[in-house]
């Protein structure tokens, strides 16, 4: 498991939102956000890689790059930051309809992580149930793909829980031409207390930028 370490309260910019979020209104939000994904197809078109493990591979990239998509609360209550969080994602079984989540280690190197994700999904493939791969670590986010609408909000919630949680939450929807983009609704839904709206924003922004510099392919 990666290493981590603990926010400085007396120093941290967001102490007093985090406080407010966690004291006082505690909630999720979430934003939808459509992304140009022609590029990333047209490199799988040409490499004959998988769109979707390359997908998941540019979303784990960015969120790497930025601490308040990695926070977490340890035993003793602080609120501490991942050296890196891996994907937990969903694989969807054709024959009954249902699915399983899965993880796996991230790599910067495409070339490794995309070796290991996709060996991963054929292993999930094979198995039914939540959990297609055992020992999930506790440095994940979540991701998903529904691709069967194209939609322009999502938002899912844990009912009865007390505590919003604080690793992301990605889903992904069906791409759709428009006009020479092609477009694909991605919507992130953060725990308030170690997100805003600029960081959410910076996410989109910042993933847009790795697909259209190729940043599936370079390390």
């Amino acid at each position: 498991m990666t290493g981590y370490r603990k926010i400085d309260m007396t120093t941290w910019p967001r102490r007093e939102h985090y406080r407010y979020y966690t004291e006082k209104l505690k909630i999720e939000c979430n934003m939808t956000v459509p992304i140009d994904v022609k590029k990333l197809l047209d490199f799988c078109h040409e490499s004959g890689q998988k769109f979707y493990p390359s997908l998941i591979y540019l979303v784990t990239k960015v969120l790497n790059q930025m601490e308040n998509f990695r926070m977490f609360k340890d035993a003793e209550g602080n609120l501490c930051v991942w050296d890196q969080v891996v994907p937990n994602y969903t694989i969807f079984h054709e024959d009954d309809k249902t699915f399983s989540d899965c993880w796996t280690e991230y790599s910067d190197d495409f070339e490794v992580f995309y070796r290991e994700i996709t060996k991963d999904m054929e292993e999930g493939q094979k198995k039914k149930g939540i959990k297609a791969k055992a020992g999930q670590p506790a440095n994940f986010y979540c991701i998903s793909c529904v691709p069967w609408a194209a939609f322009t909000a999502f938002g899912s919630r844990t009912l009865g829980s007390t505590e919003p949680a604080y690793f992301p939450i990605i889903t992904m929807g069906k791409y759709e031409k428009s006009g020479e983009k092609i477009l694909m609704p991605v919507n992130m839904m953060i725990a308030h207390a170690v997100a805003d709206g600029y960081h959410a924003g910076m996410f989109f922004q910042k993933l847009q930028e790795a697909i259209d510099e190729g940043g599936f392919i370079r390390t």
